[in-house]
């Protein structure tokens, strides 16, 4: 009796240790496990035959469309394929997925932290693929936006990992910002900081300074006048050997309107080059009213690095940029 008792205990150890195992990409100490993934990355879980004909197609142009204000062409996200049957385990705990299925009827909901946190899924299930296409077609915008929102907030938290505080801006600009400790004072002057971050054949940069309130007025006039001041800064403070750094001229860049620290701003995304020198990057400018203080602040990310994608380096200065608190 002693031997089958025992023998009992063993089995019963082996099936909870496998059963354990099972769950851990998924729950640590009872909880969701971290998700994985880097940034601007989204897992697609379709079938292969899918991804291969039109309704791939579909999501490639709408998840994978061109980001705007780049040099180059590059897609808002980075897209893995992952068959339906493989969408197990540590597959599971990418931080953005969307999950293509044919069903009984057409729908998209959301699945928030489902096997790992943080993590955004989307399942969009039709009754054809004409209706799942309709979906994106009619959804994608949304979604993207989501998606990003969470992208956004775990480059923030990355940023967190390691953050320099620099005490001038507080003193001599009235703010606060989320800056990785790899960056470093390039130039200070009165009302304007430069700072900068090396990279493999090139730089990361944020320019910051003040105008008078109304200086970029919200009419017909604002990307103009966005781009004269733009382009004044850069002769004044940003050195070159030969040549100017100025707005490139062959493409107009882009203007949104958003929020910063719930204050009014233009958004500006376009490229950036020094005329003559065949040099050129993005550059993405927030000019915010800051009414209390009686001025527009300006805060301007831009991008050196030839040959190389710049998606992610332009959104770790978005990511700075937008941690922006006014003292």
């Amino acid at each position: 009796m002693k031997k089958l008792a025992l023998a009992i205990i063993c089995v019963f150890c082996i099936v909870s240790c496998t059963e354990t195992k099972k769950n851990t990409s998924e729950k640590i100490n009872g909880s969701l496990a971290q998700s994985i993934g880097k940034i601007n990355e989204l897992s697609v879980i379709i079938d292969n035959e899918l991804w291969t004909g039109s309704l791939g197609d579909t999501i490639r142009k709408y998840f994978g469309a061109e980001v705007p204000g780049l040099p180059q062409e590059e897609p808002l996200f980075s897209m893995r394929q992952i068959p339906p049957d493989v969408f197990t385990g540590l597959a599971r705990r990418y931080r953005t997925f969307l999950k293509i299925q044919e069903g009984d009827e057409s729908k998209v909901y959301v699945a928030n932290n489902k096997y790992a946190t943080p993590q955004l899924g989307y399942v969009i299930t039709g009754t054809s693929q004409d209706e799942i296409i309709r979906l994106i077609q009619e959804r994608s915008a949304g979604m993207i936006a989501k998606y990003k929102k969470v992208e956004m907030r775990e480059k923030q938290y990355r940023i967190k990992k390691s953050v320099e505080y620099i005490p001038q801006l507080k003193e001599k600009m009235g703010i606060t910002f989320k800056i990785p400790s790899a960056y470093r004072i390039a130039k200070e002057e009165d009302k304007f900081f430069w700072l900068r971050k090396d990279i493999t054949n090139g730089d990361m940069n944020l320019m910051i300074y003040e105008l008078p309130l109304g200086s970029i007025p919200k009419d017909s006039s604002t990307i103009a006048k966005i781009i004269k001041v733009r382009d004044s800064i850069g002769v004044l403070k940003i050195p070159t050997n030969s040549g100017k750094f100025i707005t490139e001229e062959a493409y107009a860049p882009y203007l949104f309107e958003t929020k910063l620290d719930d204050k009014f701003a233009f958004e500006t995304k376009g490229t950036w080059e020094i005329k003559d020198r065949y040099m050129a990057g993005p550059f993405v400018n927030y000019t915010i009213d800051d009414v209390a203080n009686n001025r527009q602040l300006v805060i301007e990310g831009f991008v050196l690095a030839p040959s190389v994608r710049k998606r992610n380096f332009m959104f770790e200065l978005e990511a700075i940029i937008k941690s922006i608190k006014f003292e």
